[in-house]
């Protein structure tokens, strides 16, 4: 897997890092939700630069404008509920890709340590040929990633795939790395320390998904 670590170069970026994880400022869901679905913006234009294109004619009131544009078919899948906002930000930029839908969660077993990646709901286009993005904005320990891709198989053989993620461990992209195919391209904004007891990234910045939506009802 090829690993794009954007904190390693200062930009814009990490401004909108700072603010999802400032406990103050992440308490406005509408900023949060704003902030993440702007880092999809930033990870995705830094992704387009790594995919196909190819010599286009522009007609322009004056004269012909000769220009390179995008030639994959992308599929944006989006992993319900927190990775809303970020596939919003990457669509936003590719406005023509066709869209995935699939719910992932934890379900924690009696050792709350303990848990495993339900999928239940599914809705995805054709893959075979395309390009799969897969977008999380937590890369905790990579088991929803892995869970994700293995659910979309039967939809068709991708060509390219590339993970969207605002914040991991290394764990999680050591993981990732080992169970995704060598040509996969990780794209992430900062990867932090570790996981405490209970799997969440730390420092990270808590539940994404509460703090875009609010808390879930506890069953």
């Amino acid at each position: 897997m090829v690993i794009h670590d954007l904190s390693k170069q200062n930009s814009i970026l990490n401004t909108f890092i700072s603010e999802i994880r400032d406990v103050n400022i992440q308490k406005d869901s509408m900023r949060f939700r704003r902030n993440t679905e702007r880092i999809g913006e930033i990870l995705g234009y830094e992704m387009s630069k790594s995919l196909t294109f190819k010599p286009s004619k522009i007609e322009t009131p004056l004269a012909t404008c000769h220009m390179q544009l995008m030639e994959q078919d992308l599929v944006l899948c989006c992993i319900l509920r927190a990775s809303i906002p970020l596939h919003y930000g990457l669509l936003n930029y590719f406005d023509t890709a066709e869209n995935a839908f699939i719910s992932a969660y934890r379900r924690h077993k009696e050792n709350p340590e303990d848990f495993e990646i339900l999928v239940e709901y599914l809705a995805c286009p054709n893959l075979d040929n395309k390009t799969l993005v897969l977008a999380d904005p937590m890369l905790a320990t990579g088991q929803s990633m892995l869970a994700t891709f293995e659910a979309l198989k039967p939809y068709g053989s991708p060509k390219a795939i590339h993970l969207i993620s605002a914040i991991g461990t290394q764990e999680g992209v050591d993981f990732v790395n080992r169970n995704f195919p060598e040509n996969a391209h990780l794209w992430i904004a900062a990867i932090d320390e570790t996981l405490d007891d209970k799997n969440y990234i730390v420092p990270g910045l808590g539940d994404a998904g509460d703090l875009a939506f609010g808390k879930k009802l506890q069953h």
